[in-house]
């Protein structure tokens, strides 16, 4: 055990005072506390001039991560986002999504006009691909969320509609105030006068919708039912990717966006029709080449050949015939004869001469062709089942 001259060496080496107690004055404790401080503020001055080790700003965080909340849809992801959406399948896979939700926007604004009889203007603003789940937990509250149905896919969508354009929808309906804020009463469930004119609304936005799809193909989109909880919306597996279209609906001073979110697996049965690339506006038949080719099928020279008679020989017979050898037809010379282009008969004629040239005397009329536009179907579905 130290002496006590001992502890008072130890004490003057360590800079304490062993007289001062834990409820006294504090002198020691403040002598060692500013003595640590001293000591931190001098390893942090040595690293930062070093440059070893640099906290990193909110700026540089995002742009490690590959958030940028300035970008746009169309701008190329990077970072750690762009590793979570590389198993998405990109929309511009699907050349013609893009021309039938233009299509969307002009029908939408001339339906919105007659409907609100007011200026309204409607823009695509984007169309991505995400996650279920992802734009489930993205939805800011409150919203209308609307549960359609593709009859003819047998499948679901969602149709989300926020607050600032149901409220401005409300005003445009009722002859409420130009207010260029939308006024948003926070924890209040929307009442069923807002219910029924934003089912309306949904219900023009859909008949829309059918009309886009129109030119490609045949569906009828219904309105399940309203939900204001995205928990109830549920459609789809969160994992699943989906489809997202942004539509940006102003009316002067006010508007809102409306979200259009259709699942990969609700669009699958068109998956043919969306992979094809038209220019402008012609979806499927155009009546100018197919005028151009009719009057190229009319002018195209084809062989047709006469066949007089036709019968089997056994391959001995054949490698044993010889010059002068005759082959008994069993024919009458009045008796008609096929005509026959390729391995397809047309008609029958009888045999003749003009002059010097054998000729031949259509005696029937041309048989209608039993090739038609259903063979060819049926050939492209057995195709594409066997793929």
């Amino acid at each position: 055990m130290a002496k006590p001259d001992e502890d008072d060496k130890l004490a003057e080496e360590w800079g304490l005072n062993l007289d001062d107690k834990p409820g006294g004055g504090g002198g020691g404790d403040d002598a060692m506390a500013a003595e640590w401080a001293a000591m931190i503020e001098g390893d942090n001055g040595d690293e930062d001039s070093g440059g070893a080790d640099r906290v990193l700003n909110q700026d540089e965080i995002d742009n490690l991560l590959g958030f940028d909340p300035n970008a746009g849809g169309d701008i190329e992801l990077t970072g750690v986002q762009a590793l979570i959406n590389s198993a998405l399948v990109s929309y511009e896979r699907l050349p013609m999504l893009e021309i039938v939700f233009d299509r969307l926007v002009r029908l939408t604004t001339t339906s919105l006009r007659n409907f609100t009889s007011d200026n309204v203007e409607v823009s695509l603003e984007s169309i991505t691909s995400v996650r279920f789940g992802d734009y489930l937990n993205s939805i800011p509250l409150p919203a209308i969320l609307s549960v359609i149905k593709a009859e003819e896919w047998e499948n679901f969508g969602l149709l989300t509609v926020d607050s600032s354009l149901i409220y401005s929808m409300i005003d445009v309906l009722l002859g409420g105030r130009r207010a260029g804020g939308v006024i948003r009463v926070e924890g209040r469930p929307y009442t069923t006068i807002e219910l029924a004119l934003a089912r309306r609304m949904i219900e023009v936005i859909l008949e829309d919708t059918h009309k886009a799809f129109e030119p490609l193909t045949q569906v009828n989109f219904s309105l399940e039912r309203l939900e204001t909880n995205p928990r109830f919306a549920a459609i789809s597996r969160p994992a699943n990717a989906a489809i997202l279209v942004d539509l940006r609906i102003d009316m002067d001073d006010r508007g809102g966006k409306i979200e259009i979110l259709l699942p990969y697996a609700t669009i699958e049965p068109i998956r043919e029709q969306l992979l094809q690339m038209f220019m402008g506006e012609k979806f499927g038949r155009d009546p100018i080449w197919e005028g151009h080719l009719a009057t190229e099928i009319y002018a195209a020279d084809t062989n047709i050949d006469a066949i007089l008679h036709e019968m089997d020989l056994p391959l001995y017979e054949v490698m044993s015939l010889s010059v002068g050898q005759t082959i008994m037809f069993d024919r009458a010379p009045a008796d008609p004869v096929k005509l026959r282009a390729g391995t397809t008969d047309l008609t029958e004629g009888v045999m003749g001469h003009i002059g010097k040239n054998v000729s031949v005397r259509v005696s029937r009329p041309l048989r209608p062709p039993r090739v038609t536009m259903a063979v060819f179907e049926a050939l492209d579905e057995h195709l594409e089942k066997n793929k």
